[in-house]
């Protein structure tokens, strides 16, 4: 197996990826009914092919041509000539065509009417798409949140599947272009394995109660741990209250957004510094902007550890500026000193182009200082 999988790799062969539910039990219940008109096709099949050889003593290729179209009734005429005995066999394979070809068409309406196979296999194919998908989000409940939170997702290109339990999901998908969808209850198993949670992101929780939001977060937590993830899910959530966001935040959520919270912030920053906000709005808040602003945390082994801000010279190789340190203490220090030392555990604030960034982040996960840095 081993030898097998080098192989696959140096070939660069691919399995494709199987979803964790395949519906393929229910497919099989719902085309089970076909079964009997495919059975009584072989068989009759079989007994007119032998039927032809005994009574008029054809070739088996001609006696199985013979019956085929006969049992069809196409109305090609004799493959050879047949007997009186022959014919009244004929007749009665026509007739008992006839019925088995009624039966099927009957059961092929039946199944296509009540919409259940077109259904089952829908979704049985969306399953398919979905398994494929790399590091993409499960935003958990429909509602004005969820519309444009993916709306900002599209722009940005990044991978969403949405959850939630209302019949109508489907409808609601096409209205507000969900490309993926799974009608469940977002903390359920079927939920989970549907949308493929284990190569998500992360989790977006947008219920519009909180006991649905910790149901949510309990689960993924859970599930998580069964597992053995080794990075941890990133969970979002959003809370109608400050005391209902500690709460979530205590039960595993990463960030919780307080809607009230948040509008409070804004409308501050617009009243104290109208400009900033503007500022903030124009680089930062908008999609394919040319500025970007994240936080890269300093591990243990990087080699920026204990070492000061200038020796970094993230400016001079990557166009990128430290305009804050924020502690494993919790402590924030904005715009640092060049002297300033960096510890481990602390997350350094970057403002620059998203490249840049990158690079920047690139640069501190190496244990050994990169090469670069010694000509800067």
């Amino acid at each position: 197996m081993a030898k097998q999988n080098r192989v696959k790799r140096f070939l660069n062969w691919r399995e494709k990826p199987t979803p964790h539910i395949t519906l393929n039990d229910e497919l099989y219940v719902l085309l089970a009914p076909f079964r009997l008109p495919l059975i009584l096709t072989i068989l009759t099949m079989m007994f007119g092919t032998f039927g032809y050889i005994i009574i008029d003593d054809m070739e088996l290729l001609d006696a199985l041509y013979q019956t085929g179209i006969t049992f069809t009734t196409v109305g090609f005429g004799e493959m050879a000539p047949i007997s009186d005995l022959g014919r009244m066999f004929t007749i009665c394979l026509i007739i008992f065509g006839f019925l088995v070809f009624s039966l099927a068409i009957g059961l092929i309406v039946d199944v296509l009417n009540k919409g259940e196979l077109q259904k089952v296999i829908k979704e049985r194919n969306m399953l398919y798409d979905i398994a494929r998908l790399k590091k993409h989000f499960v935003i958990c409940y429909h509602n004005e949140f969820t519309i444009q939170v993916t709306k900002q997702l599209r722009e940005s290109h990044i991978p969403f599947v949405v959850i939630d339990p209302h019949e109508n999901i489907e409808e609601l998908a096409v209205k507000y272009k969900y490309p993926y969808y799974v009608q469940a209850e977002p903390h359920t198993e079927e939920a989970i394995l549907k949308s493929h949670l284990s190569s998500a992101k992360g989790i977006i929780t947008l219920a519009d109660n909180i006991a649905d939001n910790i149901a949510t977060i309990a689960s993924m937590r859970l599930y998580e741990d069964e597992i053995h993830r080794r990075r941890p899910f990133l969970i979002i959530s959003n809370a109608p209250t400050i005391s209902d966001e500690q709460k979530l935040l205590k039960l595993g959520a990463d960030k919780v957004v307080t809607p009230t919270n948040i509008m409070a912030q804004r409308i501050n920053a617009m009243a104290i510094r109208p400009d900033m906000e503007n500022l903030l709005q124009e680089f930062l808040y908008k999609q394919d902007t040319p500025l970007d602003m994240e936080e890269a945390r300093i591990t243990k082994t990087s080699w920026l550890t204990l070492k000061r801000i200038k020796e970094a010279s993230f400016r001079e190789v990557a166009n990128v500026t430290i305009i804050g340190i924020r502690n494993k203490d919790g402590h924030f220090i904005p715009m640092p000193k060049r002297d300033t030392i960096i510890t481990a555990g602390a997350k350094l604030l970057l403002i620059g182009p998203s490249e840049g960034i990158k690079k920047a982040k690139k640069i501190i996960r190496q244990t050994i200082k990169p090469e670069e840095m010694n000509h800067v």
